[in-house]
């Protein structure tokens, strides 16, 4: 099945820590195309995640994240989605016609991509990091069209595989740049 025209050449979603931001970056530049982090929008939009959670609770940033991840999912681009979001039915639907990356990462090596605090759903290390994955790791998969796991391997690598398997895919509408049709 061809993703709809004006739409994402690929998405990322995993769990946190899992490098979804960091590959997608890299792999927009391989295949020289706009990349969209939905988090960092939102940040732009809203102010730091940390403090819409702690200031207006978790069901406005999922309904800000939501509308957030609508807007990027019309444009021609690489996208990263925050590990949560896809938990949102109105997320979920929409990622079904498109092609998305699974990034999954084991528990040894996300312990030390967690430090810094800025994840308001893992105040409790890495227990609460395990609790959280085991629990989103249906829908994650449910979602996923091609995984990948980032704990070993190098993300030069990995992202030229995940470029590699972008251009494999068809296409609707015009050649994209970076693609093929």
């Amino acid at each position: 099945m061809s993703p709809p025209a004006g739409s994402p050449l690929a998405v990322f979603i995993g769990p946190p820590a899992a490098g979804k931001t960091r590959l997608g970056k890299r792999v927009a530049r391989i295949l020289s195309v706009p990349f969209i982090d939905t988090d960092t929008r939102i940040v732009a939009e809203h102010g730091p995640i940390s403090e819409i959670f702690a200031h207006e609770g978790e069901a406005v940033f999922r309904q800000r994240e939501a509308d957030v991840v609508a807007e990027a999912l019309r444009e021609n681009a690489i996208v990263t989605l925050g590990g949560g979001a896809v938990m949102t039915p109105e997320v979920a639907d929409a990622l079904e016609p498109l092609p998305v990356v699974l990034l999954t990462v084991s528990a040894e090596a996300v312990e030390a991509r967690l430090g810094g605090g800025k994840r308001p759903l893992l105040t409790g290390g890495l227990a609460a990091w395990s609790a959280l994955v085991e629990s989103r790791m249906p829908v994650y998969e449910s979602l996923a069209t091609a995984r990948w796991d980032t704990s070993l391997r190098p993300l030069a690598q990995i992202a030229e595989e995940i470029a590699t398997w972008v251009r494999t895919l068809p296409r609707s509408g015009p050649t994209t740049a970076g693609g093929e049709s």
